[in-house]
């Protein structure tokens, strides 16, 4: 009889060794979510909570799909998720400050943003972030600010549209054209990070 058990023991951890863990179906997400297959990055992400529902990273990484798939209620619920166990990551501020500012809760953006400038400051994409949410607000100098920050730790394209359009609405139009035409330089990277070519 144990013999039997062995056997089907064995066979039973055959099997199971061939099923993809969370963390491959983490990665089978981020693969789809870079190729723009956002849908089928939050299939992977799903199934990768279900096999380890404490598993951060997957929370992390499904709310951003969420985000870029225009889903930022979820993308909140995910990073906010992530912040209450474990709010030592600094870079997941910007990102559900972000969802925030997409669902128009300006001001608890802004609050996520100066906390995470304060935890860990010199970062583009908080200034970035935050030049964004000060653009929404109408508050263009500060926008300015923001986006010459960033501009100062890592220049791109999007960048100077996004200060050159702050410019715009300030009533500044030479120095708008001047970050328009520095944007097209062929030197200058196009995005700020991988990611934000998504949207």
């Amino acid at each position: 009889m144990k013999k039997i058990i062995c056997i089907w023991g064995g066979l039973l951890l055959a099997a199971c060794a061939g099923l993809p863990t969370s963390s491959e179906y983490v990665a089978r997400g981020n693969g789809y979510l870079k190729d723009g297959k956002k849908q089928a990055a939050i299939d992977a992400y799903n199934k990768a909570v279900v096999l380890n529902p404490s598993n951060l990273e997957v929370y992390e990484a499904r709310g951003a799909a969420y985000y870029f798939n225009g889903q930022f209620d979820l993308a909140a619920q995910d990073f906010d998720r992530v912040l209450q166990e474990d709010p030592y990551r600094v870079r997941l501020y910007t990102a559900y400050a972000s969802a925030l500012a997409a669902q128009g809760k300006f001001q608890d953006a802004l609050e996520l943003l100066n906390l995470s400038e304060r935890l860990r400051p010199g970062q583009a994409e908080t200034y970035f972030a935050r030049g964004g949410v000060y653009y929404m607000l109408g508050r263009y100098d500060l926008a300015v600010a923001d986006y010459t920050r960033t501009l100062q730790l890592r220049p791109s394209a999007d960048v100077f549209n996004a200060r050159g359009g702050a410019y715009q609405q300030w009533g500044k139009p030479e120095l708008a054209q001047q970050d328009f035409q520095a944007a097209k330089q062929p030197h200058i990277p196009q995005h700020i990070n991988d990611y934000a070519g998504l949207e």
